[in-house]
This record gives structure tokens, sequence and C-alpha cells, in this order.
């Protein structure tokens, strides 16, 4: 569990301060819009929280936790519940990108696109966050492609790309100009884009790469090597 509160039930008996760990969470997302991913540290968290280091020590083991918490406690706070399962294909995709949606709501655009540059820098900390919080809807379960081979309405081989690279970039980038995002949106993204795309990603003469969201996009770096050498 990547959450770990260490005074719960230790030795040292401790209660459990809520409030404390509040300003904390808080605090990391703050921290992680402010200075990124990199500038999130213990020391950092522990000095605006005007607390000791040892105070988080005791109740994350690694920055990673301590982030993860951060994004339980807050934006992805209603991502805990089970996603319902559609009937159809159609259905699946619209309640993933609206629990996306309320995701994203839930923080401002900074602490959004510094989260999805977090993942990119530590790949861990995406499939962490969706082991952890239940699906965020920045992800194409393959359980749900699977059921949509099974009814016939995507072929088999078919590709979670087009939804990870295309879905979670166009809500932020949206949301960060301030662009209406509502059911009808969601509904003409799925509907036009996204259903499409799914299905002619099985007939790709290339093996697909992995979407921004997927948590392990190739780095340009590598991209760049290839073409330059």
């Amino acid at each position: 569990m990547a959450y770990i509160n260490k005074s719960a039930g230790g030795s040292r008996g401790r209660p459990r301060d809520v409030e404390l760990e509040r300003r904390i969470t808080s605090t990391v997302l703050e921290v992680l819009a402010e200075d990124g991913y990199e500038g999130v540290t213990f020391e950092a968290v522990a000095r605006r929280c005007q607390t000791s280091k040892a105070s988080l020590y005791r109740r994350w083991a690694s920055k990673r936790d301590m982030v993860i918490a951060a994004v339980k406690a807050g934006p992805a706070h209603d991502s805990t519940a089970p996603l319902p399962r559609g009937a159809t294909l159609r259905e699946d995709l619209l309640n993933l990108c609206g629990r996306l949606e309320r995701t994203m709501a839930a923080a401002d655009s900074s602490t959004a696109l510094m989260l999805l540059q977090a993942g990119l820098e530590d790949p861990e900390l995406c499939d962490a966050i969706e082991e952890s919080v239940g699906p965020t809807g920045a992800r194409l379960p393959q359980s749900i492609i699977d059921a949509a081979v099974a009814r016939g309405e995507l072929p088999a081989g078919a590709s979670p790309f087009a939804f990870e690279e295309v879905v979670g970039a166009v809500l932020l980038l949206r949301r960060a100009n301030g662009l209406l995002i509502d059911n009808g949106y969601l509904a003409a993204l799925v509907d036009t884009v996204i259903v499409p795309a799914l299905a002619a990603s099985a007939r790709s003469a290339t093996t697909l790469p992995f979407g921004i969201f997927s948590g392990h996009p190739e780095a340009r770096s590598t991209i760049h090597n290839q073409e330059t050498s």
C-alpha cells in the first residue's frame, strides 16, 4: 500500500493528527504546483507546514508515497469509488472521461500539469497512483478493451494509445484555457475521435507507442538519438 501511516498502531502509540495530515497533503500539492516534482522534498514541505521532517517520515517512507497521499486526499478523492461498468464501450469511455474531468476539476491547472510532468519523471508514480486510488480516468484499462472485443465493438488487437494520448491532453488543455467541458463535449470526443481511433488501432501496420498518460511514453531524447544516428 503506497500510503504508509507509520504512527497508526505503532509502538510509540502516537495519536493520528488528522488536521496535520490535511495541512501536509495540501502543502505537497502547493509545492508541486509551484516547484514541480523535483521541488517536493520532505524539507520543503515540513518548512512550509512549520512542522518537523520527522513528522513526515513517520507517515511516509518516500517522496513518492507522500505525493500519492496528497493526490488521494485531494484531486483523486472521488476516484476511490469503484468505476461503474457500462453495457457498451461508449458508456465505459464516457465513465472514464467523466472521472478524469472531475479529478482535474478538483485541482488547478498548474497542479494537474505538474502531476503529469511528475509522472513522466517517475513512471512508477503513475502506476502507484492508479493502484492506490483506483482508475483515475487517465488510462484505458485492458479489461474495458477486452469486454468491447468480446461484444464485437472493437477488433482484436485494439490499442489504448488513442485514449491515453488524447483524452487527458485535451481535457488539460481545455481546462487551462477556460474552455467548456460538459457532457456534450465528452460525448463528441468519444464518438468522433476515441471510438473510431480505437477501432482503427487494430489495423495499424506498426506497433503503436505508449500514450502520454500511459505513464510510460518514450522520452524525446531516445527519439532524437534515433533520428540523428
